[in-house]
C-alpha cells in the first residue's frame, strides 16, 4: 500500500503524513507542485527522525505521476464528494491512498483518474477534516 499525496500546501500536515507513513511502513508519493520546499523546518520539525525511514518518490506534477506507474496500481481518492465511508470500502495491500490539497482537495481531473473514492464520515454541518488526520 501507498499514500500519495496531491499537491501539499502545509508543510506541518505533510510531516505529519511521512511520519504515520513511516510508522506504518507505507511508501508515499508526493505530487507536484507543493506549496513548500521538501528541507523545511516545518514539515522536518513534525516529521523528526521519522522522515529518514520513509520512503518517498517525488513527481513534479499529476501527468508526471500517472506516467510514472501510479495509475497501475489501484488508486482510492479519500475525499468529502464519495459516498461510501472508508470502513466500508475494502482497501487492498496494492492500492495507492491518495489525498486532495488542504485549500482544494483534488481536481475532477484527478477524481475521474481515481478506480474508486472513500470519505470519512463526519457530523453534520461540518466540512473537512485535517488531511493528515483523514489519512
Amino acid at each position: 500500500m501507498r499514500l500519495a499525496l496531491y499537491q501539499p500546501d502545509i508543510p506541518q500536515n505533510a510531516g505529519a503524513m511521512l511520519r504515520l507513513a513511516a510508522c506504518l511502513g507505507v511508501d508515499v508519493d508526493i505530487i507536484g507542485p507543493c506549496g513548500f520546499l521538501l528541507d523545511d523546518r516545518r514539515l522536518r520539525r513534525v516529521g523528526m527522525d521519522y522522515l529518514e525511514r520513509v520512503d518517498i518518490t517525488r513527481h513534479e506534477s499529476w501527468p508526471a505521476f500517472r506516467d510514472s506507474g501510479g495509475g497501475r496500481r489501484r488508486l482510492v481518492l479519500m475525499t468529502t464528494r464519495a459516498a461510501e465511508p472508508y470502513f466500508r470500502f475494502s482497501f487492498t495491500p496494492c492500492d495507492t491512498i491518495l489525498v486532495g490539497r488542504e485549500s482544494a482537495g483534488a481536481p475532477d481531473e484527478v477524481h475521474a483518474a481515481a478506480a474508486a473514492t472513500a470519505r470519512v464520515p463526519m457530523a453534520p454541518g461540518l466540512r473537512s477534516l485535517n488531511v493528515a488526520l483523514a489519512a
